[in-house]
């Protein structure tokens, strides 16, 4: 690696991601190799910019003062290289952070499109529904759910999820359809990752109820509740994304539906501290585009 812009670029995932050799295979780069880059750029800056360890890699305090005043020169460099070329010819690598449900059951389905468009352009999704670091993991974007921590990171709206309860029909057929809220304590109910403690609002006519129930299924997935629902192990509240195709194909079904159960809203997070890419505010746009449809 002798461009020493692709040398600063290594420079900070090594510290991002706390691994030479981790840093150098998104590089395409072995550990020797990126190892070697990060000694010639150490030499040509003329200070040590790393501690390294058997265990970690450890910024100097030269190499922190060195890292505050590159990043942003790196940022406003690649904005400035994707402005000239316009939104039509985006290029190089776009990461995308969102939960693996999310990403399965919206977003794959639409990349299609969005890559035809821009034939240059990679996209690295980091399914996971642990929130990642987004500087650490190089995100570009990340797609987040419910309430955003205060931050000093750019944030968009891109819809709200509907909030709705379901059951197979055979579990309903068994067990009854619930009337009203307090029903459920007469049912099996499934604890998602959205309910971890079973705990309901709704609101019918300017009446709020809320009702708390203990689960015999727990899952930490979403698609593992839905697919709870649908085996006929209870009741399951969810978002209306996760379960929209097996509404539709009739596996499951919905209870409860004059009862408002409110919305969880879906930002789109930029990594605080530099300018947005011009792929991630275009991908963010394409998300918009279709994800409000589901708002109409």
């Amino acid at each position: 690696m002798t461009d020493s812009i692709s040398a600063l670029k290594l420079f900070v995932r090594v510290v991002r991601t706390g691994s030479i050799s981790k840093a150098g295979r998104e590089f395409s780069l072995s550990q020797p190799s990126a190892s070697r880059a990060i000694a010639m750029l150490e030499k040509d800056v003329g200070a040590p910019l790393l501690m390294r360890s058997t265990r970690a890699v450890v910024l100097t305090e030269a190499g922190a003062d060195y890292l505050a005043r590159i990043e942003p020169i790196l940022a406003a460099l690649d904005e400035a290289n994707q402005a000239v070329r316009g939104a039509d010819q985006l290029q190089g690598e776009l990461r995308v952070a969102l939960p693996a449900t999310f990403a399965t059951r919206e977003v794959i389905p639409k990349l299609p499109a969005f890559l035809d468009r821009h034939p240059a352009l990679r996209i690295n999704l980091l399914m996971d529904d642990a929130r990642q670091d987004l500087l650490r993991e190089g995100v570009d974007v990340a797609i987040r759910f419910g309430t955003l921590a205060d931050s000093n990171a750019t944030a968009r709206l891109l819809c709200r999820n509907q909030r709705v309860m379901v059951a197979s029909p055979e579990y309903l057929s068994r067990a009854g359809v619930p009337d009203s809220p307090p029903d459920l304590s007469d049912h099996q109910i499934i604890i998602g990752p959205s309910a971890s403690m079973a705990s309901w609002s709704f609101e019918r006519d300017g009446r709020a109820q809320s009702i708390r129930l203990e689960g015999r299924v727990a899952t930490s997935s979403n698609d593992g509740a839905t697919a709870a629902a649908v085996a006929g192990l209870g009741i399951v509240g969810t978002g209306l994304m996760g379960c929209s195709a097996e509404l539709l194909d009739g596996k499951l079904i919905r209870v409860l539906k004059d009862w408002d159960m409110g919305t969880t809203e879906i930002h789109a997070v930029f990594p605080a501290g530099r300018a947005a890419k011009l792929a991630a505010k275009t991908f963010v746009e394409h998300l918009i585009s279709f994800l409000q449809s589901h708002e109409q």
